[in-house]
């Protein structure tokens, strides 16, 4: 018999039926104590709301408890209840029958950089620049006016009124062109590629192009989706879209191509679109970092250009943290259901009050506020870092640097290779990226994240930089 019982935890006891009530609930609680379920310095409930859970008489768990305490397992003090004796009864657990793995194993995990104490690679901003007065402040005014309905099962497309935010603040930034309707709310890029990928695959979709150099994830994730994946090789203005043949989709990142750092340029973007167009195709436009722009006028989304044809893709992992896990998809008509569907299936929907909190943020200004702020951080960091390398590795070329944040250290042909370079940098304790980690057709390079590290430790991210490049 199963039974439970509640003091601050859930407590799980199997009885045995062949035994009497006080036997088969002392033996319980000691098999809990050798499994290690309950562990030492565990608070029990009172005898009174044990005995009330477990429906027998309040004396069978004081005894029970009594018996225990003088075995040792228990240790009971006056007036503070009964306790899991601090000792050594738990059995060791058992060694694993197989390896384990972890879930990531074989993927490519932006943060792979975390165990190192300073981090350059690419994929993360400064997480130390998180606006938590602004977040929350913007979390106690959207809990005080959410309706009681909202937390229960929701639109799978999102919350309206993060959705409203959305459809206004990207079309006055981005120039996307939509409404609340056509939006869905998404746990990041990765749960949003997935979903578009499932729903081109359920429509008749079978190959999609993707560019040469970028998150080899994304992928992997397309593959299982179902679709085929054909690599579109790059130039000076991006992807080769003249290279286009029978796909059924592209997914690029037309206005900061990751990890490059180049913007498409118009006659490029206009050959995509009518491709597009044409071929009845679809979009997939990955807009990672799109409002850090610095010496240059804001590209515009593609998707402003054919939202019949392109599904713009955002997300909070840039702007704000990736451990929001917030992002959303701007979709065509004809693509709403489908995508929904699988939201549906996924997860049912986004977590509600972080979406309602990203509204407030969005419609208070905060979020402007604080993206402006990130872009002059951004941009300081940006002209340290060319300064440090012109000054200490002079044949290296720094690149990629109107936008977002990262750039790309193009390494001179004679020069030693990225991955000892790398090597060498895990040596000092700082974490680099070597281009051929996005995929290849690039010459020998390294991507440096400046707007990875916390600020405290950008100064030293940057001495051991400078140092491995000139060794």
């Amino acid at each position: 018999m199963t039974q439970w019982a509640n003091h601050g935890l859930d407590l799980h006891l199997d009885l045995d039926s062949g035994v009497g009530v006080r036997a088969g609930l002392e033996e319980a609680l000691r098999r809990a104590v050798r499994d290690g379920r309950l562990a030492p310095g565990t608070r029990l409930p009172s005898s009174r709301v044990l005995a009330r859970d477990m429906g027998v008489a309040r004396n069978t768990v004081a005894e029970a408890y009594g018996q225990l305490v003088a075995e040792g397992w228990l240790t009971a003090c006056q007036g503070s209840g009964t306790w899991v004796t601090r000792g050594t009864f738990t059995e060791s657990a058992p060694a694993p029958t197989a390896p384990v793995v972890s879930p990531s194993a074989g993927l490519t995990v932006s943060g792979a950089g975390e165990s190192y104490p300073y981090n350059l690679r690419p994929g993360s901003p400064d997480l130390s620049s998180f606006p938590h007065e602004a977040w929350l402040a913007a979390s106690r005014r959207a809990l005080a006016a959410a309706p009681r309905n909202a937390l229960g099962y929701a639109d799978p497309r999102g919350q309206p009124e993060l959705r409203e935010a959305l459809a206004e603040y990207l079309g006055r930034v981005r120039a996307v062109r939509t409404e609340p309707g056509l939006i869905v709310v998404c746990s990041g890029f990765t749960q949003a590629t997935g979903l578009l990928g499932r729903a081109l695959c359920g429509i008749g979709g079978r190959r999609i192009a993707v560019e040469a150099l970028g998150f080899p994830d994304t992928q992997t994730i397309l593959r299982n989706a179902g679709l085929e994946t054909v690599r579109l090789p790059l130039d000076a203005d991006g992807a080769r879209v003249d290279r286009l043949a029978g796909e059924d989709a592209l997914l690029c990142t037309p206005s900061h191509q990751f990890p490059t750092g180049v913007a498409m340029p118009p006659a490029r973007r206009m050959s995509a679109v009518a491709w597009a167009r044409e071929r009845g195709a679809v979009i997939m436009e990955d807009d990672y970092d799109g409002e850090f722009r610095y010496d240059r006028q804001p590209v515009g989304a593609l998707q402003g250009l054919a939202p019949n044809h392109v599904v713009y893709a955002g997300t909070t992992s840039k702007s704000l943290a990736p451990g929001l896990r917030l992002g959303w998809l701007v979709l065509p008509p004809h693509l709403l259901e489908p995508v929904a569907r699988e939201k549906w299936l996924a997860d049912r929907h986004a977590p509600v009050i972080d979406q309602l909190t990203l509204a407030q943020l969005i419609v208070s200004g905060a979020y402007d506020r604080h993206v402006r702020r990130m872009r002059g951080h951004y941009r300081r960091r940006r002209d340290r870092l060319v300064t440090a390398v012109t000054r200490h590795a002079p044949r290296v070329r720094v690149t990629g640097l109107a936008a977002g944040m990262h750039a790309v250290l193009e390494l001179p042909a004679d020069g030693p290779g990225e991955a000892e370079l790398v090597t060498r940098a895990e040596r000092q304790g700082l974490a680099l990226a070597g281009i051929s980690l996005y995929g290849s057709g690039a010459g020998p390079a390294l991507v440096v994240g400046y707007g990875t590290p916390p600020e405290h430790a950008f100064a030293g991210a940057l001495e051991r930089l400078c140092a491995v490049l000139g060794s």
